[in-house]
């Protein structure tokens, strides 16, 4: 089973529908033992940074999802979700996130539409089983932040919207998309199809 975890902030019923539609076991959750029974764990969310972070505190999700994540438990992040997963995000002031994976959220800065919002195409730029055997495509964006990783090792794939932009990260079983892969075509679907097969397996992803 896997867990889509509720904070108040999250696509939980596209992404939810999405699992049901490819045939996997979830269930939409707040408690933190369902987290822990769960076979993997995804992060959704659609707001502010700061927000996120203190409603996942006020449920007493932020323990339970690194632990969680520390031994091993397969965990994708979803737009947000993806943001949350590293250390500290700019957005409206200064604000410590899950810190899973070293890095900033910064906002975009140019003279060019704020939000990056609609389709565009991923390149992949490390091998890695997630990826492999995928060709390249497009995938559906809406954010005005966008991650700085410490570790290059850790970007699995990008996009280009006035300069490269992480678009996909991944260190041993912990993922992120910055993208909506539910409501991102085949591509899309197929990273969330793998993704939840991870989670039934015996062998991760490494």
């Amino acid at each position: 089973m896997i867990a889509v975890i509720d904070y108040g902030m999250g696509n939980l019923h596209s992404v939810s529908r999405a699992l049901e539609r490819m045939g996997f076991s979830y269930a939409i959750t707040s408690d933190p033992e369902t987290v822990e029974r769960a076979s993997g764990l995804i992060l959704p969310g659609v707001g502010a940074f700061g927000d996120a972070m203190r409603e996942l505190t006020e449920r007493n999700l932020v323990g339970v999802i690194k632990r969680e994540a520390f031994k091993g438990k397969p965990l994708l992040g979803i737009c947000l979700g993806m943001q949350l997963l590293f250390t500290v995000s700019e957005e409206h002031g200064h604000h410590q996130g899950l810190n899973l994976l070293p890095g900033r959220v910064v906002r975009f800065e140019g003279d060019f539409n704020i939000p990056h919002m609609g389709w565009n195409s991923l390149a992949f730029i490390q091998f890695h089983p997630l990826l492999y055997g995928l060709d390249e495509g497009y995938v559906y964006f809406v954010h005005s932040y966008h991650v700085l990783p410490d570790n290059r090792e850790d970007i699995l794939a990008v996009t280009d919207y006035h300069g490269p932009v992480t678009a996909v990260v991944g260190r041993n079983r912990i993922f992120g998309m910055q993208f909506h892969p539910e409501k991102s075509g085949t591509l899309g679907r197929e990273l969330l199809r793998r993704f939840a097969s991870l989670c039934e397996s015996e062998v991760g992803v490494s």
